[in-house]
C-alpha cells in the first residue's frame, strides 16, 4: 500500500531502492505516528472535517493500535511502504470509511516531521535520564574520594597534584554543559510542524495551535516553508548535542584505559568486568571502555555525516532526507548503552590510595614549594628560579601538604554548585508538561 499510489505500478527495483531500510527505521516512529494522528483527528473534528461519530471510531481504534505498539504487537508489512501507510491501512480496515478521512489537511511530509519531533523528544528524555544517573554516580564518587590525591598531567607529563575528587567532578561538570546542548536540541524538537503539509500549508482552516497544545509542544514552527526546512536541521543539532555527550564519555574512557594500565595503576575493576587474552594469562583488559571510546568516536562523526547529506539542498522536501534515520536512529541506542554501562562500571570501581607516596611523583609538588617561598616574601620569579635550580641539582625537597582552598580546587570542590547547575538545566526541559499532554491524549 502506498498512500500516494495512482494507477501505475512502480518498478520493483525502483521501489526497493527508494524505500531502502525505511520500514525497519519507521518501526521506531510508530508510537509517534499514532500520537500525531490522535491530535490531528481531534483538530479535524474541531473544524468540521470529521464528524463526532467518525472521531469516536477513529480515536478508539488509534488508541487500540497504540496499545498494540506498546506491547510489541505491531509490524509494517512487506507490501506496505512505511509506518504512516501501515497505520492508516489498519485503521481503515477496522473502522471503514472514517479511516480514509484522517489524512485531510496534512501531507506525508508534515506527518513525518511531527513523528520525528515526537520521537526525538522521547529519545532526548531517555538520554537526560541516563546522563542524570551517570552524573549522580560521578558526584558521589567525587565526594567519597575527595581526599585521595592523584597526579595531574599536562602534555602527558606529571604536572601538579590532582585528586579523585577533582577527576570525577570534572566529568560531572562536563555533563552539565553537554545537557545545555541537549536542551537546545530539545527546544528545537519541541516546536510543532504539523499543519505545514507539504511545506506550503493548506487551504483548510487548520487549528495548528490546537495540535500544538494536544501534543505538548512548547510552540509552533510558524512558517510552513521553514517547518519543512527543519528536516535535517533538527537532526544535525541533535547530533551535535549527542556528540558533546559522546566527547565527554570518550575522554573519560581514555582516562580509564590509562589509569587502569599497570604503569599508572590508579584504579581497577573486578575480574568479571574485564576480559583476558587468548595467550597471556595475566591480562585484564578494559574492553568496556575501549568499546565505549570507539562508539563515542563514531557518534562524534555523526554531525558531519548529517551535514554532508544535507549541505546545499534547496528549500522543500527531498527524498534523501529519509537516509538521516539510518545515521541517527541507531546512535540513540549506542549512546544510551555507553551511558548506562559507564554508570554500571563505576559502581564497581576500586581506587588506589597513597599514590603520590611514590618518589617519582615528588616533582608534582614543585609548584607547592614555589608558592611556599612566595608566601614567605620571595618574589615569584626568584622563587621559581630557586626551585628550578634545586631540581636540576637533585636537592629538591617536596612539600606534600596541599592547601588549595579557592572555588573548584582540591580542597573546595564546589560539588554542591555543580549539582545546582545540573538540576537547573534539567528543570528547564519541563518534561512534565509533555508527559501530561501525552497521557491525556492516549487516555
Amino acid at each position: 500500500m502506498k498512500i500516494w499510489q495512482k494507477n501505475i505500478d512502480v518498478d520493483s527495483f525502483v521501489e526497493s531502492f527508494t524505500v531502502g531500510n525505511d520500514r525497519a527505521m519507521d518501526l521506531q516512529l510508530a508510537t509517534a505516528d499514532v500520537l500525531g494522528s490522535l491530535a490531528h483527528t481531534k483538530m479535524l473534528n474541531s473544524i468540521n472535517l470529521l464528524s463526532d461519530e467518525d472521531l469516536a471510531l477513529v480515536q478508539k481504534e488509534l488508541k487500540t493500535i497504540y496499545q498494540e505498539i506498546q506491547s510489541g504487537n505491531f509490524a509494517i508489512e512487506d507490501t506496505v511502504e512505511d509506518v504512516h501507510s501501515q497505520i492508516e491501512m489498519m485503521l481503515t480496515q477496522r473502522v471503514g470509511e472514517a479511516g480514509k478521512k484522517i489524512h485531510s489537511g496534512r501531507s506525508r511530509n508534515d506527518q513525518v516531521l511531527v513523528d520525528l519531533k515526537l520521537y526525538f523528544r522521547f529519545e532526548i528524555k531517555q538520554l537526560v535520564d541516563q546522563v542524570t544517573a551517570l552524573f549522580q554516580q560521578l558526584i558521589r564518587l567525587s565526594n567519597e574520594n575527595k581526599d585521595i590525591l592523584i597526579p595531574g598531567y599536562t602534555h602527558l607529563q606529571i604536572a601538579m597534584p590532582s585528586s579523585f575528587g577533582l577527576w570525577f567532578a570534572a566529568y560531572a561538570e562536563s555533563l552539565v554543559d553537554d545537557l545545555e546542548l541537549l536542551k537546545a536540541a530539545w527546544n528545537i524538537s519541541n516546536k510543532n510542524p504539523l499543519g505545514s503539509a507539504a511545506g506550503y500549508g493548506s487551504s483548510f482552516p487548520l487549528n495548528r495551535r490546537m495540535t500544538t497544545d494536544l501534543l505538548g509542544f512548547q510552540d509552533l514552527n510558524y512558517n510552513v516553508v521553514y517547518a519543512q526546512m527543519g528536516r535535517g536541521k533538527t537532526e544535525r543539532v541533535l547530533a551535535q548535542a549527542m556528540s558533546s555527550v559522546a566527547a565527554t564519555l570518550g575522554k573519560f574512557a581514555m582516562d580509564v584505559t590509562l589509569f587502569i594500565n599497570q604503569n599508572f595503576g590508579f584504579i581497577s575493576f573486578p575480574d568479571h568486568l574485564t576480559t583476558g587474552s587468548s595467550i597471556m594469562p595475566h591480562k585484564k583488559n578494559p574492553d568496556v571502555f575501549e568499546i565505549m571510546r570507539g562508539r563515542c568516536n563514531k557518534i562524534q562523526a555523526l554531525p558531519n555525516e548529517i551535514a554532508l547529506m544535507t549541505t546545499n539542498l534547496p528549500s522543500g522536501y527531498h527524498r534523501e532526507l529519509q537516509l538521516l534515520k539510518e545515521s541517527l536512529f541507531p546512535s540513540f541506542k549506542s549512546l544510551n548503552d555507553c551511558l548506562e554501562i559507564c554508570t554500571f562500571m563505576l559502581d564497581h570501581i576500586s581506587l588506589k590510595d597513597a599514590i603520590l607516596e611514590d618518589p617519582k611523583y615528588d616533582y608534582l609538588f614543585s609548584v607547592e614549594v614555589v608558592n611556599n617561598e612566595v608566601l614567605s616574601g620571595i618574589p615569584f620569579r626568584d622563587a621559581y628560579k630557586n626551585i628550578g635550580t634545586a631540581i636540576e641539582s637533585g636537592t629538591f625537597k617536596p612539600s606534600k601538604t596541599v592547601n588549595h582552598t579557592h572555588e573548584g580546587s582540591i580542597g573546595n570542590l564546589q560539588n554542591d554548585q555543580i549539582e545546582r547547575q545540573f538540576n537547573e538545566v534539567v528543570a528547564g526541559f519541563n518534561f512534565e508538561k509533555v508527559d501530561r499532554a501525552i497521557d491525556e491524549l492516549v487516555r
